[in-house]
């Protein structure tokens, strides 16, 4: 009968036969410790996820359009004389846009404004106006508080770091009747999770200034301009994830790796004591 022992490659020496040393131990409880901090350390590099960022030029996402969310409270203006224009650089001029458009009133005579539309991708503007209303009010009260304005997909579920929505919570005191102009520019950004799942937002720095305007009729009509122009760059941001091949490859390395070392350090006091030992016996040759 074949006897399958002979082929071992790991021959074991019997228990008697070894020598346990002071060395041996302490090397041992180190080798211990430190195969656990690094095994440790490979689960967190498994578990948590790393994100890459690259630039390149493009323009990805929707074919020449970009959605845009706003969100704005007008504490001293009612709600039937807020409205938004939307105007372009291809020739779009449009006053009083309503669809997917909500307006609550808050406070004493006050209005929160809500929108969802798409502008297209060249330079242009939107503005919160009386423009559209059919009366305008007996005086006028552009003082604001942006809540939020937002391009493309949103990504506030995902915690990324980045100038997504740089206006959020921006107040604007000055006085009532001073005309609020926003310059925006915005970058494209992709993100692409570890599933492949991508989302198109778009991150904006802005500058401002208030000024006093005046229409042809010679009154004074405020208003609240957002000016953007898109910037050619791209940031894409990818989530990785490490895969399990090279986490259990990692963890083999660092175990193997460690008790290999470990040996040899061992072997090596092993071999100086034995010597010393020798040398006082008068022994060493």
């Amino acid at each position: 009968m074949l006897d399958i022992r002979r082929y071992d490659i790991y021959r074991k020496v019997p228990k008697d036969l070894t020598q346990p040393t002071t060395a041996g131990a302490v090397i041992s409880i180190l080798c211990v410790a430190f195969i656990t901090f690094m095994i440790f350390n490979d689960i967190l590099a498994y578990i948590f996820i790393d994100l890459r960022s690259e630039f390149f030029i493009d323009d990805p996402g929707r074919e020449g359009k970009i959605d845009v969310q706003v969100n704005v409270s007008f504490p001293h203006m009612a709600c039937d004389y807020i409205g938004v224009d939307i105007q372009d650089e291809n020739g779009r001029h449009e006053v009083g846009f309503i669809d997917h458009t909500n307006k609550v009133p808050v406070g004493d005579g006050g209005c929160r404004f809500e929108s969802r539309f798409e502008i297209n991708k060249v330079p242009g503007n939107f503005h919160l106006s009386t423009h559209s209303a059919t009366t305008q009010p007996d005086g006028y009260d552009m003082r604001h508080i942006i809540h939020s304005i937002k391009f493309g997909d949103d990504v506030s579920h995902k915690n990324l770091k980045g100038s997504f929505d740089p206006l959020a919570n921006r107040e604007a005191k000055e006085s009532g009747l001073n005309t609020h102009e926003y310059i925006l520019k915005i970058v494209p950004s992709v993100h692409e999770d570890y599933s492949g799942n991508i989302l198109n937002s778009y991150q904006y720095t802005y500058g401002h200034k208030s000024y006093v305007t005046y229409h042809h009729s010679g009154k004074i009509i405020p208003a609240v301009w957002f000016k953007y122009e898109l910037q050619p760059i791209t940031l894409k941001q990818t989530e990785h994830r490490q895969s399990f091949y090279i986490f259990l490859t990692s963890i083999c390395a660092v175990v193997g790796g460690t008790f290999t070392v470990a040996g040899i350090i061992d072997s090596t006091f092993f071999t100086i004591s034995e010597m010393v030992k020798k040398q006082q016996m008068g022994k060493l040759t």
